[in-house]
């Protein structure tokens, strides 16, 4: 992502190191808020955070956080990190949970003794792993429905001034802050001008009178550029390229990073003012950790966030510009290959027949490495040759046609990885009455499975995550099957190998904790 991001001229990813998910806890019982999804990704062996990190498999080390940051500083990007306190702290009160208010425990109690001085040494540990000037403390969305504002915000700024003070004590880093209480005149605790605010929606402040016009840096994170993967009411699930082109209110034009409303011009500060210290575009994952997948996330921004890129910058190219130069510039960028593209000389990428291939001799060009193995030719001409292990056995079919017998023990190994959309894998196979259930196709994006043991269904696993159809594969039959993927869906349709194409079901998921599902 670092790399594609700065190809467009992007210099900053900032990342949440823990969160849990936007839900309101409260309608849940303690013991079921205590079950709830929220992560620490940091996996520290200090033992002063031991039982804070409760996902290994889904955290950072120390040394694969230095890598990710020294890769993306190679390239002109950098990692800003968020641990955030004292709104959307669910993970720190499951570890602690005498640090939670009692009415909603994913808020931490600042009152509380023990609560800045636990926050003082999560960050004292984490913050020798930051390689950059500026850390984000969250502060983002503390409000309780019994407890009110006035006492809340006392302690929310006592919380951020502390906070400020000890990370600039400890590391000369300064920090920034989500805007959630804007400053007043009587507030005896006012946050200071060198904290940055990030402002991400209207009803919470307003950037420009609340902390621009009072001194204050502000992030624009408007939520005019917020986007909600998978399923979201009021967000969508892709950038708004009209509001990149022309989103100014004021005149129709192309949006800028002053432009915190996209609805009026008097809220919006000169384009000049040395306050605005430049644009974010956010992503949440609000759903669950079954809403997305890892390369899913790349997505959203695709297609439109190098032409927000440009207006960040300043730039000037037109919307009818933009779609003609596109498509080359995304060709052109290097170092990734977020849209799994395969070169092919035509529209079939590869093609196996094994009844042939396992006949032939090696195919040229196919690194045989062990005698056990067989070359398996492609028959498309794009030489993407495979090699197996596995025995070929004759099929019923009158005529002893020899097909691959795939076992547990044996693999067809091609050199390809991944398949961006859109493809379609079309395969014949039977499935014997001794098949245990079990992968078809793996790879490191997704993997095609007949079952796990405790289901037959057939599902697609992607980021730990099964994605189960209401379909089996018939035991002892030939059929002729596919996986599709068409834009934002995936299918599966089946045919006996008399029959014609059959009916594609797709792959969907329920998703939502906060007493809604949606399919």
């Amino acid at each position: 992502m670092c790399n594609w991001m700065s190809f467009y001229k992007q210099n900053t990813f900032h990342i949440h190191m823990s969160d849990n998910l936007y839900n309101n806890v409260r309608i849940y019982s303690l013991e079921r808020q205590m079950e709830l999804y929220a992560a620490f990704r940091p996996w520290s062996d200090d033992p002063a955070l031991d039982g804070l990190n409760k996902r290994q498999n889904e955290s950072y080390t120390r040394e694969q956080f230095d890598k990710l940051q020294r890769s993306c500083a190679a390239r002109g990007v950098t990692i800003i990190p968020e641990i955030e306190a004292p709104g959307h702290a669910l993970v720190i009160s499951q570890w602690k949970p005498e640090l939670a208010i009692d009415t909603s425990i994913d808020l931490l109690n600042i009152s509380y003794p023990d609560t800045i001085p636990t926050m003082k040494t999560i960050w004292k540990t984490l913050l020798p792993w930051f390689h950059s000037k500026v850390v984000h403390i969250g502060a983002d969305e503390y409000v309780d429905p019994v407890l009110t504002k006035d006492a809340l915000v006392s302690y929310y700024n006592d919380f951020v001034i502390t906070l400020n003070d000890f990370i600039q004590e400890e590391s000369g880093k300064q920090i920034r802050i989500w805007g959630t209480f804007p400053p007043k005149d009587n507030y005896t605790n006012n946050i200071p001008q060198d904290v940055a605010i990030q402002h991400w929606a209207q009803f919470e402040d307003n950037p420009y009178f609340d902390y621009i016009e009072n001194g204050y840096n502000v992030i624009n994170s408007d939520d005019s550029f917020y986007i909600v993967q998978k399923y979201s009411v009021p967000y969508p699930q892709q950038l708004n390229k009209t509001r990149i082109f022309h989103g100014n209110p004021g005149d129709g034009g192309p949006w800028s990073p002053n432009i915190f409303d996209v609805n009026n011009a008097t809220n919006n500060p000169p384009r000049t003012s040395p306050f605005v210290l430049g644009h974010l575009a956010a992503q949440w994952n609000d759903y669950g950790p079954n809403t997305s997948t890892y390369l899913e996330a790349y997505h959203p921004w695709r297609y439109y966030g190098a032409a927000l890129a440009d207006k960040q910058w300043g730039g000037d190219i037109t919307e009818e510009e933009y779609d003609l130069v596109f498509p080359i510039l995304q060709a052109a960028a290097p170092a990734q290959n977020l849209d799994r593209s395969l070169k092919s000389q035509g529209s079939t990428i590869l093609e196996y027949k094994f009844a042939d291939g396992f006949a032939k001799p090696a195919a040229r060009g196919v690194d045989v490495k062990r005698a056990s193995e067989v070359a398996v030719e492609d028959l498309s001409g794009n030489a993407y040759h495979a090699t197996t292990s596995c025995g070929f056995s004759a099929v019923d079919d009158g005529h002893h046609t020899p097909a691959l017998s795939i076992t547990n023990e044996c693999s067809v190994n091609t050199p390809l990885t991944s398949k961006g959309n859109d493809y379609t894998l079309s395969f014949a196979i039977r499935q014997l009455p001794s098949s245990k259930p079990g992968p078809i196709f793996t790879g490191p994006d997704s993997e095609l499975w007949s079952g796990n043991g405790t289901s037959t269904q057939i599902m697609v696993v992607s980021a730990g995550n099964a994605f189960a159809l209401n379909y089996s594969l018939p035991v002892g039959e030939w059929v002729n099957a596919s996986l599709i993927g068409r834009g934002n869906q995936t299918f599966f349709s089946v045919a006996t190998q008399d029959g014609g194409d059959g009916e594609e079901m797709e792959f969907t998921t329920t998703i939502g904790i906060n007493g809604e599902s949606f399919a």
